[in-house]
């Protein structure tokens, strides 16, 4: 599929105009995971501003090559004569004084991309690049802009205290994937329940979302561009994990274990196979990396036992819940049986994960906009061994709770998941204070009449415990969310 156009981001192009248009020398640090689109939206905020800019990628090979290609690049930047081939500097610290030359008089942004290979390949790189910020570039008129891929890398090797370039960097930006709400912009013919889906598979990375073709259905786009033999996405998740570790097998069977619904060490090390003894430094390179994550319950400290692991990353989790272990029939043309299972499990799928999410963001989101009767300091879910609340916003300071009820059925949604929601109250609260609580319900298809006469009922006469009472009750349909999001992140 051709590249689609340039959405969201203008926030982020705003802070690249910004350190573009300072009078001092910058450094801005960019980084985020494989494919969110770090490249594309440098490439278009030098498109579109025009500044005086040099781009350079690294790739992986020696560090004498990478050297050299610099250098050509550099010598082209300034000269209009053709380059010779072997022609290069002896040193990266030359290399970057030459850079500092040329922003010496005229403002030039310099782009390093893919600055993580360079710090495998050339494993001072760090050292020597602070050592000519510190007596060249930053007396320069440069807008230096390191990015990289390697979350973990950038973090540790240019952005942690221990760093050579701490403290040299005057802003960062870590790039996330795209909001649900951006889905309207590539696929504008998809109903609010189709991107949904389509966000379950991909989350918000626009790389994958390029792959499909919004004129076609989503099931024919799941057949084509994702179960035949030659898509383009079927080494991704060798590829994204092989950024952080050589050996994937035991991290793809922990992967596959958390899709499946294993949450703790113990689960996951049985439905893997492997020894509990080495789980927990497994799942700690995997938090690591940001594709897995140990979440608790809003109302717990962090020494909760009551943590559960969960994919951060939705391509993972659609890939190690449906695709992985089916490789071999997909190669080979099979894929009646996978969009079968995929089309019978997707619902319970998006509802248990995806639709969740998207819940929870409209209450961050909400925050802001004076829709609900307090503001939370933390957003999640809550969960023990009596109850599960879907979306949950605490405030300790101020004694406030919101409780959420998510359903992705096909159906609209009765008053008895109401009542079951208002029952649960007890079983979650935090048992110090007097609490103040209100109630959402998110239901993809709408609530039924006696749902909405039951939340009038709520608004109208509070109901409470021992120390608690309610504050009121919100029933929210995917359309109104879908509308609510799409003005909120304008």
């Amino acid at each position: 599929m051709a590249r689609t156009d340039f959405v969201a981001r203008q926030r982020e192009i705003n802070c690249l105009q910004r350190e573009w248009q300072s009078d001092r020398a910058r450094m801005l640090i960019l980084y985020g995971r494989r494919r969110v689109g770090k490249t594309r939206l440098v490439t278009h905020w030098i498109e579109t501003f025009n500044p005086r800019a040099l781009y350079w990628v690294a790739e992986p090979t020696s560090s004498k090559d990478q050297l050299r290609s610099f250098s050509q690049v550099l010598f082209n930047f300034e000269s209009n004569s053709i380059v010779p081939d072997d022609f290069s500097y002896s040193t990266w610290g030359q290399a970057f004084e030459q850079a500092a030359r040329l922003a010496k008089q005229e403002r030039m942004a310099l782009v390093l991309d893919e600055f993580t290979y360079l710090m495998t390949l050339e494993q001072g790189i760090a050292g020597i690049l602070q050592n000519a910020w510190d007596h060249h570039l930053q007396r320069s008129n440069i807008f230096l802009i390191l990015s990289g891929s390697h979350v973990g890398m950038m973090e540790r090797g240019v952005l942690s205290y221990q760093a050579p370039l701490y403290g040299r960097a005057t802003s960062r930006l870590l790039l996330q994937p795209l909001p649900f709400t951006a889905t309207k912009s590539f696929f504008s013919k998809y109903r609010p329940d189709e991107r949904v889906a389509l966000y379950a598979i991909f989350g918000g990375v626009p790389a994958y979302w390029e792959q499909f073709n919004p004129s076609i259905s989503l099931d024919k786009n799941i057949r084509e561009n994702l179960l035949g033999g030659a898509n383009l996405l079927q080494d991704e998740p060798r590829l994204l994990l092989q950024d952080f570790v050589s050996e994937i097998h035991n991290y793809a069977a922990i992967l596959r274990a958390i899709a499946q619904g294993y949450r703790t060490p113990r689960e996951i090390a049985s439905s893997s196979g492997l020894n509990d003894r080495h789980i927990s430094m497994y799942l700690s390179t995997l938090i690591g990396t940001g594709f897995v994550e140990r979440r608790l319950p809003i109302t717990e400290q962090a020494s909760s036992r009551l943590g559960r692991h969960h994919i951060t990353d939705p391509f993972l989790r659609f890939y190690y819940r449906f695709l992985s272990r089916r490789q071999s029939q997909l190669a080979l043309g099979v894929d009646d049986q996978t969009l079968t299972e995929i089309k019978k499990h997707l619902v319970d799928f998006i509802g248990t994960h995806t639709w969740e999410e998207i819940c929870q963001e409209w209450l961050l989101r909400a925050t802001g906009q004076e829709v609900l009767p307090f503001l939370p300091d933390q957003v999640g879910s809550i969960w023990n061994r009596e109850a599960q609340i879907d979306v949950a916003g605490i405030n300790f300071m101020e004694k406030t709770l919101i409780l959420g009820e998510c359903k992705w059925d096909r159906h609209p949604m009765d008053l008895e998941v109401l009542r079951k929601l208002i029952e649960k109250t007890e079983k979650v609260l935090p048992a110090e204070g007097k609490w103040k609580v209100f109630y959402l319900g998110f239901a993809r298809n709408g609530w039924t009449s006696g749902a909405k006469a039951y939340q009038e009922e709520i608004n109208r006469q509070p109901v409470q415990g021992e120390n608690w009472i309610s504050t009121g009750m919100r029933l929210i349909t995917l359309n109104e969310l879908d509308h609510d999001m799409a003005q909120w992140t304008r």
